[in-house]
């Protein structure tokens, strides 16, 4: 399993190269879907960048939350950027910067809510990728067939066969992708997308962290992620009934459809 790619003097790491992708990714997809429904392309571009920064900052401050406990006996570790990306803060921190920034700009947040997600997913598949050439995210070990092996992480223990949950998170991404852009396709009412990937994807990272074994923090039984999953599907739910109502007023009209 390789990490980097070494070209003379410069280092390429493929974890920030997969990251780089998925973002690229979702964005072209994004804007291309937002044209053909007539959404206004500098909405996408604000909403693109703002999401990227409150998705960065909230990786780190949900970790910082999590690890509380180890920061108070070491607080090195918050300066310690090598490590401590929350996933779920991420998602949490970029849908609030986008929805600040679309009610700053008086647009409605749930058509665009709905646009964007599909590709969100599309970029944490490419993002799961990142983590497999990495080591980090790693699952338990298996005598499997289908168990890899690392050699040289500086996460995943290597030299033992483990499950390979980054691929499998990956998969899973790629296939709510997929299934949130037929359901697009059908014309739900406003918001409806949008609360169907926080179903789904609350659901498959519920599964897949019996699975993981790196240390993600846990409350009781549960893993931390899992207790965020189980919130994210519930809000999840609620949206779905709850978003056609909430779906607010802008320049672009409720009924639009993102299929």
């Amino acid at each position: 399993m390789f990490n980097d790619i070494v070209i003379g003097p410069i280092t390429i790491h493929m974890y920030g190269v997969m990251i780089a992708a998925g973002f690229l990714a979702a964005l072209l997809m994004t804007l291309r879907r937002g044209k053909k429904r007539g959404y206004d392309e500098d909405i996408i571009w604000g909403i693109f960048f703002c999401a990227i920064i409150g998705g960065m900052l909230g990786t780190r401050i949900l970790y910082y939350i999590v690890e509380i406990p180890e920061i108070l006996k070491d607080p090195s570790i918050l300066w310690d950027f090598k490590n401590g990306y929350v996933v779920y803060g991420g998602i949490i921190g970029g849908i609030l910067a986008s929805y600040i920034y679309c009610r700053t700009k008086k647009q409605a947040f749930m058509p665009y809510f709905d646009l964007v997600m599909p590709a969100v997913s599309f970029a944490q598949g490419f993002g799961r990728f990142g983590c497999f050439f990495a080591g980090c995210c790693y699952g338990r070990e298996t005598d499997a067939w289908y168990g890899i092996t690392f050699h040289n992480s500086s996460f995943a223990p290597n030299g033992v066969k483990l499950i390979p949950t980054q691929l499998i998170s990956a998969a899973g991404d790629f296939i709510i992708c997929a299934l949130l852009l037929w359901f697009a396709s059908k014309r739900p009412k406003t918001g409806r997308v949008a609360a169907a990937y926080l179903v789904l994807y609350g659901i498959g990272r519920f599964a897949v962290e019996f699975l993981r074994n790196d240390y993600r923090g846990s409350v009781g039984v549960l893993s931390t992620s899992q207790l965020i999953s189980i919130g994210a599907v519930i809000g999840g739910i609620v949206l779905y009934f709850a978003a056609p109502k909430l779906a607010g007023v802008g320049n672009v009209a409720e009924e639009k459809s993102v299929g």
